[in-house]
């Protein structure tokens, strides 16, 4: 999105709006010798900008944003729950074979590993997978748990997250997607995946929320 490029009289409205605030239509008009109807598109632009907000029998007040920080508001106000998928978990104690079988049918690339009491010890990627089956071991004896990543070296967020942080993590991990946890006292039980196709989604819904 361009930056908007405001005209001599737009940054003057600015000027008296930001000293003066909450200030009416009329008023503004006063101070510049101009009609309140001259004004009026000039002061449709800028509070559509963000520049100005109006409210009724008030006035105009500064808002202190700048242009595209709608967006950036937007943006930090997105929530891990918001955009999160169904989780795919297996049990530890399920063999590499039916991992990968579970991978495959759910069309995932991560597979999240929980005990008896379905909660979250561990993480399988497809290269963990793809790893394990390049040898001539026997595939159906040998347990997810020996090749998973295990807790405490698992990176995962909460519901009510930043999607922001959230996708910082994902990045600088270099990882396709986080568990979406709720820590109970226990462990943490896997309420949902946040993946780049989450991300992804996000971004578009931006898009269409926002005139880009």
């Amino acid at each position: 999105m361009s930056p908007i490029e405001l005209n001599k009289r737009q940054e003057e409205i600015l000027r008296i709006v930001k000293g003066n605030g909450p200030i009416t239509g009329e008023q503004i008009a006063d101070r510049l010798h101009l009609t309140r109807a001259t004004l009026r598109p000039d002061l449709a632009i800028l509070t559509m900008a963000g520049f100005l907000d109006a409210r009724p029998r008030v006035g105009y007040f500064y808002s202190g944003k700048k242009p595209g920080q709608d967006i950036s508001d937007t943006m930090n106000n997105m929530k891990v729950k918001d955009f999160q998928s169904i989780p795919v978990v297996v049990r530890e104690d399920v063999s590499v074979y039916d991992a990968i079988s579970q991978m495959f049918l759910d069309d995932v690339g991560t597979l999240f590993v929980v005990d008896k009491n379905s909660l979250l010890t561990g993480v399988l990627s497809r290269k963990d997978l793809l790893r394990t089956s390049l040898g001539n071991q026997d595939l159906s004896a040998i347990p997810v748990h020996i090749i998973m990543t295990r807790m405490p070296n698992i990176t995962y967020c909460v519901k009510n997250e930043s999607l922001i942080q959230a996708a910082h993590r994902l990045i600088n991990q270099q990882i396709d997607a986080l568990p979406v946890v709720d820590e109970q006292p226990e462990g943490f039980k896997v309420i949902g995946r946040l993946t780049k196709t989450n991300i992804t989604r996000a971004f578009l819904s931006l898009s269409e929320s926002h005139e880009l």
